[in-house]
């Protein structure tokens, strides 16, 4: 096998390749540059690699790197991209990795290009040359946006695995389910006129009052019909997030936008909840004689769940010594789900320095997280445990 790069060499290299995704075409980048260090790095590692076109989105690309054969195996992923970030708040260049204080610094050190690194560094210092079940690496492209690249793989059933880890960092603690999200504009249209005589107009930010009131009262029956103790907030939450209407104080609002979000508990249904939101609002309508519409501002994400029994997460208890916990961040997981593949979140570094200025990862994560990695790989991969076959306490790491 060819010479790799260092751990803090191969992370230096991969922050220093800008892959920003964003809504905002100003700031949305190719991740192909990470993409070309990783599928080098591996394909030295005789991984092979296939780079796969995202439909949509021709700047960007998935990576399947796959050592071995099988049908079942072990699957390694983490998306390439990063999300914007604020020059003037960092104190450090975001692509240039700086270490201080025992943490390295910069954008994705964490959420996730670090991942990466400590996945390759792990797998060149282990002897792979026979194994029993398909060690694979995925690399994925827009996870901060619209999660593309994971709706591309099971568009095309592109991953056939059995278990798989998804290294968004959780502080190593595994993670075995998270809420779905919505995010949902509702625009109400009335009509403008002068404000000095109401009957000229129909008010649109007098509707919205309305509008807000009927949702208000539909977010509490959510919060009364549906609980779950494993979650800190454990019921499902509605965010008003942003509203915009009319243009001058003296001008009646013709027009109204509110946006907002819904985040779904696991077992409940995304497209359920959109078709009770749309038969509460022609009521509303009819109320007030305006318009009224709902519409996606992106597609939405599933809710993860993999049960607390199912032996990647019995494995990874072990392995950390951290109970399986939830979280309400939303991940790649349920697009795994789909694919039918026994999947948890787990990984290096804080939730809480990514999106943030100066985000960092503790050096003290790197050794803990290849102990991980090191276990799955020679349990699902090396050794070949069939998937869902009793094993003795013994053998579980």
């Amino acid at each position: 096998m060819a010479a790799l790069p260092s751990l803090i060499s191969m992370m230096s290299q991969l922050i220093a390749s800008p892959s920003i995704s964003s809504s905002q075409s100003n700031w949305d980048q190719s991740n192909k540059g990470v993409i070309e260090l990783l599928e080098s790095w591996l394909s030295s590692q005789g991984f092979q690699c296939e780079i796969m076109p995202i439909p949509g989105r021709p700047n960007n690309v998935n990576l399947i790197a796959t050592l071995g054969s099988g049908d079942g195996g072990l699957v390694l992923s983490g998306h390439t991209d990063t999300v914007p970030y604020d020059p003037d708040r960092w104190h450090s260049d975001p692509f240039k990795l700086e270490e201080r204080d025992n943490k390295l610094y910069g954008l994705g050190s964490c959420d996730m290009k670090g991942f990466f690194a400590i996945v390759i560094d792990t797998v060149q210092k282990m002897a792979l040359t026979n194994l029993k079940q398909p060690l694979i690496v995925l690399a994925t492209a827009d996870e901060e946006t619209s999660m593309a690249g994971a709706r591309a793989l099971v568009s095309n059933h592109k991953i056939k695995a059995r278990y798989a880890l998804i290294g968004e960092p959780t502080s190593l603690t595994p993670i075995h389910a998270h809420k779905g999200i919505l995010m949902e504009r509702i625009r109400v249209t009335g009509q403008s006129g002068h404000s000095s005589n109401p009957a000229l107009g129909n008010n649109a930010m007098e509707a919205m009052h309305a509008v807000m009131s009927e949702l208000m009262r539909f977010r509490n029956r959510l919060k009364e019909r549906y609980r779950d103790a494993s979650f800190v907030v454990d019921y499902p939450t509605m965010n008003f997030g942003c509203i915009h209407g009319g243009d001058s104080a003296n001008r009646i609002c013709g027009s109204c936008d509110i946006d907002f979000d819904l985040r779904a508990l696991p077992g409940m249904s995304n497209q359920s909840l959109i078709e009770e939101i749309a038969k509460i609002l022609p009521n509303v309508e009819q109320q007030t004689g305006t318009q009224i519409e709902i519409k996606s501002l992106f597609p939405d994400i599933p809710s993860f769940f993999t049960p607390t029994e199912s032996d990647i997460i019995k494995t990874c208890e072990k392995l950390t010594n951290n109970a399986a916990s939830s979280v309400s961040f939303a991940t790649e997981g349920p697009f795994f789900n789909q694919l039918g593949i026994e999947t948890l979140i787990l990984g290096p570094g804080s939730i809480d320095q990514a999106h943030q200025p100066n985000e960092f990862m503790a050096l003290e994560q790197i050794k803990p997280m290849q102990q991980v990695l090191r276990g799955l790989i020679e349990r699902y991969c090396v050794q070949g445990t069939p998937f869902n076959q009793p094993k003795d306490e013994e053998q579980r790491v």
